[in-house]
C-alpha cells in the first residue's frame, strides 16, 4: 500500500513538473567548525517539497558536494534519501558558499526533513 501511495505520489510531482514551491518553516542548524570541515559563509535552507509534506514524507537526505577553492559547489552526488526530498536539498546546498581554501574539497552534507520543518546538519569527510 505504501508503494503504491509513493508512485502514486510519484506520478503526481511529474505531472507537476516538480517545481512547486512553498515557503515552509525550516531552520539551518550551524555545524561545529572541525578541523577538516570548510567553513561555511551563507546557507540557503531547504524548502520542504509540498508534495513530501501532503504524502507525510520525512527523513535524511545525504549529500556529497565538492567544494572549490574559491568556496563554491561545483559538484554533488547524493549519497541516500527520499526522491521526494532530495532535490530540495541539492537546490539549498548549490546555493551555499564557503571560506576559500588552498584546493578543493569534498563534504559530506545530512538535511532533515520532518513536519516541524527542514534542516541542515553538515558532516565531515
Amino acid at each position: 500500500m505504501k508503494r503504491r501511495l509513493a508512485l502514486a505520489g510519484l506520478a503526481i510531482a511529474l505531472a507537476l513538473g516538480g517545481s512547486a514551491v512553498l515557503p515552509l518553516k525550516a531552520s539551518a542548524q550551524d555545524a561545529a567548525a572541525d578541523s577538516g570541515k570548510r567553513k561555511v559563509r551563507t546557507k540557503t535552507r531547504p524548502i520542504y517539497p509540498p508534495i513530501a509534506m501532503q504524502m507525510n514524507i520525512s527523513g535524511r537526505v545525504k549529500i556529497e558536494a565538492t567544494i572549490s577553492a574559491e568556496g563554491r559547489v561545483v559538484n554533488t552526488r547524493v549519497v541516500g534519501g527520499s526522491p521526494f526530498l532530495v532535490n530540495a536539498a541539492l537546490d539549498a546546498i548549490k546555493d551555499w558558499r564557503f571560506e576559500p581554501a588552498p584546493k578543493e574539497s569534498t563534504e559530506t552534507f545530512e538535511f532533515e526533513f520532518s513536519r516541524s520543518g527542514a534542516q541542515n546538519d553538515s558532516t565531515g569527510p
